[in-house]
C-alpha cells in the first residue's frame, strides 16, 4: 500500500488552469507557508488522448492522497467526465474533501458540483491563508465529524478568516 501523503486537487482544466497554477506558486514560494505534496506531480498519462489511460494514472495519483481540493468556479459542476469521475473516487476513498470557490464565496453556493453537494465538504473562498488553514485542520475535523455520523457542508466562519487577515 502507498504512503498517503499527497494532496489531489481536481479543477477545470481548460478554465481554471491558472488558480492551480497559483496554488503551485505558493506552494514553491517561501515567503508562504502553503505546504502540501501534490498528487499530480507523480505522473503524467502518457497517452493522454484515452479517457482510460487517463483515468489508470490518476487512479494511481489516488492511491498516495490524504485529501482531495477540488477547485470550483463556473463551470464545474458541468463537467462529468472527469471531475465529477474524481469526486466520486474521492467519496468512495473516503478522503477528507474541501472545496475552493473561485467566485469569493466562503460556503457552497450555486456553483457546487452535485456530486458532494449533500456529502460532508468544507467549503472555503480561494485564498492562501484559508486554504492552508483547511488543509491543516479538515482531515482530523473530517474524521471526527464523520465517526459522529455528521454529513452535510461546513464551513468556517467569519470569525476563523479574521483571524487569518481576511
Amino acid at each position: 500500500m502507498a504512503y498517503r501523503n499527497k494532496t489531489y486537487i481536481a479543477f477545470d482544466g481548460d478554465n481554471d488552469m491558472h488558480y492551480y497554477r497559483l496554488m503551485t506558486a505558493w506552494q514553491a514560494n517561501d515567503g508562504f507557508s502553503l505546504n502540501f505534496h501534490n498528487a499530480h506531480d507523480l505522473n503524467t498519462a502518457r497517452d493522454s488522448s484515452q479517457e482510460e489511460s487517463i483515468k489508470r494514472q490518476l487512479r494511481e495519483r489516488f492511491a498516495n492522497s490524504k485529501l482531495l481540493v477540488v477547485l470550483i468556479g463556473a463551470n464545474t459542476k458541468y463537467l462529468t467526465k472527469f471531475v465529477k469521475w474524481e469526486l466520486e473516487v474521492g467519496l468512495r476513498l473516503g478522503l477528507p474533501i474541501i472545496g475552493v470557490n473561485l467566485n469569493g464565496s466562503r460556503q457552497m453556493d450555486d456553483r457546487c458540483p452535485a456530486t458532494i453537494r449533500d456529502q460532508l465538504v468544507a467549503y472555503t473562498s480561494f485564498n492562501h491563508n484559508i486554504i492552508e488553514y483547511a488543509m491543516d485542520n479538515w482531515p482530523t475535523d473530517f474524521q471526527n465529524l464523520r465517526s459522529a455520523g455528521m454529513t452535510g457542508a461546513r464551513f468556517y466562519n467569519d470569525d476563523v478568516y479574521r483571524r487569518l487577515g481576511l
